[in-house]
């Protein structure tokens, strides 16, 4: 057994959901419309489940897990059965994450979850606005057995066994401006806030009229966006927010992308030259196989009782 030793969102023993509705609006960075969010409390055990709302007032859910992923190009997008879609789900999905909320109904009138400054940090204070309310429903978590490894390319992601929450995470860019960056730390919330949620999505000038031209990116800008120039420089003014923002921003991806678990996760995950189809393939390799991992949630009604085993069938509905 494994004593809790992190009081982070990562490792606390009871679910979370926040305490009254809250509301937050935008524009979606692909789609260039405006949309509209409103956060709802849910129950215990129910996770996070959007609910798409189309102009004739009709709701459709759809679970934020990754057996929901469709498309995973520039953005996460989930679909339901049905083939309805909302897009760009990762900043918010990274802020729920972050904040440790285990339980949201998020209402949503538009394809596409609205950009904001391109990172977390509006979801992160709609959340404090709203204040959280913890329940009495223990948390799970996915605890990592084993190595569950995939590669693509150049690219790859492992998930590795680990006393914690961790990310180590790398990119490698031949443009001088970004160069190769590594992030490595334990996630928690303070980690998140502090180093994590701030860090803008980001891309390069030279991509944007074949993007323009292929409907997405419509509403890109410097508000919402770290944009390389030409000259590869930063072309924002105020430059980077961290020396290191890039990778700190892949972090942000991958903590929103890994949140589609379905629960928080017990292990380490690295990846280099990742991003959301290389999240999305790890996680599904990981939950493939049942001896990667388990399910555990806390012993007792103490602060810091050791995690144990529970019914992994119970899970299953997450796993692919």
């Amino acid at each position: 057994m494994m004593t809790l030793t992190n009081q982070g969102p990562q490792l606390r023993d009871y679910q979370m959901t926040i305490a009254e509705p809250v509301s937050l609006s935008g524009i979606g960075v692909h789609s260039g419309t405006p949309v509209s969010m409103t956060f709802l409390p849910s129950d215990a055990n129910t996770g996070i489940v959007f609910h798409r709302i189309d102009p004739a007032g009709t709701s459709h859910a759809i679970r934020a897990l990754v057996s929901e992923v469709g498309t995973t190009d520039l953005s996460t997008t989930l679909a339901n059965r049905d083939g309805v879609t909302i897009s760009t789900v990762e900043h918010v999905m990274a802020a729920i994450a972050g904040a440790g909320i285990d339980n949201l109904i998020i209402e949503i009138d538009g394809p596409e979850v609205p950009i904001v400054d391109g990172t977390s940090a509006a979801f992160l204070a709609a959340f404090d606005q709203a204040g959280f309310a913890p329940q009495t429903a223990k948390r799970r978590f996915i605890r990592v057995l084993k190595p569950s490894r995939i590669e693509a390319g150049e690219s790859w992601a492992e998930f590795l066994p680990y006393d914690g929450t961790r990310y180590e995470v790398e990119i490698d860019f031949e443009t001088p401006v970004i160069g190769r960056q590594t992030f490595s730390g334990d996630m928690s919330e303070a980690v998140f806030r502090d180093e994590i949620s701030r860090a803008r999505t980001f891309g390069f000038m030279r991509d944007v009229e074949k993007l323009w031209a292929a409907g997405l990116a419509l509403a890109s800008s410097l508000d919402n966006s770290l944009v390389i120039g030409d000259d590869n420089n930063v072309i924002n003014p105020g430059g980077l927010r961290f020396r290191d923002e890039f990778v700190r921003h892949k972090t942000l991806d991958a903590v929103g992308d890994l949140a589609l678990a379905g629960a928080p996760f017990i292990g380490c995950f690295r990846s280099h030259r990742g991003g959301h189809r290389l999240n999305a393939m790890a996680l599904r390799a990981l939950l493939a196989d049942h001896s990667a991992f388990e399910i555990v949630e806390a012993a007792g009604h103490d602060r810091g009782a050791p995690l144990i085993a529970v019914n992994a069938p119970v899970f299953a509905p997450w796993a692919v």
